[in-house]
């Protein structure tokens, strides 16, 4: 019997997905991922945020890359992966990322508008184009919009 290697986060976007073309044009997206919990300590409440390494390939990173930015609310759902690399020191390292297959936009129907300005009307034909490729749910005045990885693909690049 194999196990399950499944990650669940909601958090937002500490900076912008940094993206890369590697060799067979292959896209790769990657940025970190804010979670926060509140607890409560000494009768005060405080904040803990944790931080993950999201990685996103192919055309989920192409995705990514168009509507995801800085501070933007995520839903991603993956799978954990621990790689080694050798720092500049020459000093072996480890780092876990979450390997996204999928993820969901959140957030108020207004935070998916066009913007005004200069590229407004860019903004706009780029909502549409997302409208007539993603599927869209809209329940009790909160709006997402999902983008999942082709099913099929082979990972032999993680």
């Amino acid at each position: 019997m194999s196990g399950v290697n499944k990650v669940i986060l909601v958090g937002h976007l500490g900076k912008d997905p940094e993206v890369r073309h590697l060799e067979g044009n292959v896209t790769v997206a990657s940025f970190p991922l804010a979670t926060s919990e509140m607890y409560n300590k000494d009768g005060r409440r405080v904040e803990q945020t944790e931080w993950h390494n999201i990685v996103m390939w192919r055309g989920l990173a192409e995705v990514a890359a168009k509507y995801l930015f800085k501070g933007k609310l995520v839903y991603i759902e993956g799978k954990l992966r621990t790689r080694t690399y050798e720092d500049k020191e020459g000093i072996r390292r480890y780092t876990t990322e979450v390997v996204a297959d999928n993820f969901t936009l959140l957030g108020r129907r207004s935070d998916f508008e066009a913007p005004n300005g200069p590229n407004a009307t860019q903004a706009s034909a780029d909502q549409t184009q997302r409208k007539e490729q993603t599927s869209e749910k809209e329940e009790s005045g909160n709006f997402s919009v999902n983008f999942k990885e082709n099913e099929g693909d082979d990972d032999s690049l993680f």
